[in-house]
């Protein structure tokens, strides 16, 4: 029996319960191997380090068996799972491409203050918006 570690269901676990609102990656590399670290508690076997319930023990003892797991495909966890729907989906079909989204331009005249009086130019009265420092028509200043 070899025993492995099984990195993959330990990160799950973490990130899942864990808030990395205002973490760098390196802070988060080092609160998750503090929380590895905890003692915590192992029925019939007392206080025992966080990372032994990970350790799995695996039949044969084949390369394949207990070769790490480098699959580093996006499988999102958590609070972020909600945001990309049905994990399970989209890790059965990989060939399932995402739509990018669609673009709309943005109206500029739309985001523009509304004002209730309107402002004309000073010179030559060409109809400008509430914010215009200059004419667009003659060019002065307001």
């Amino acid at each position: 029996m070899t025993k492995v570690f099984n990195g993959r269901s330990a990160t799950d676990e973490y990130m899942s319960t864990h808030s990395l609102t205002f973490s760098t990656p390196e802070m988060t590399l080092k609160k998750f191997a503090l929380w590895l670290g905890e003692q915590v508690n192992s029925p019939g076997k007392g206080q025992i380090p966080r990372a032994m319930l990970y350790i799995e023990e695996k039949g044969g003892k084949m390369d394949s068996d207990i070769a790490p797991d480098v699959d580093d495909t996006f499988r999102p966890t958590g609070a972020v799972a909600d945001m990309y729907g049905d994990v399970q989906q989209s890790a059965a079909a990989p060939t399932d491409q995402r739509t990018a989204p669609r673009l709309i331009p943005v109206n500029r005249e739309t985001l523009e203050p509304e004002s209730n009086s309107s402002k004309f130019c000073i010179s030559c009265g060409q109809k400008l918006k509430a914010n215009a420092k200059f004419c667009t028509k003659c060019g002065n200043i307001q």
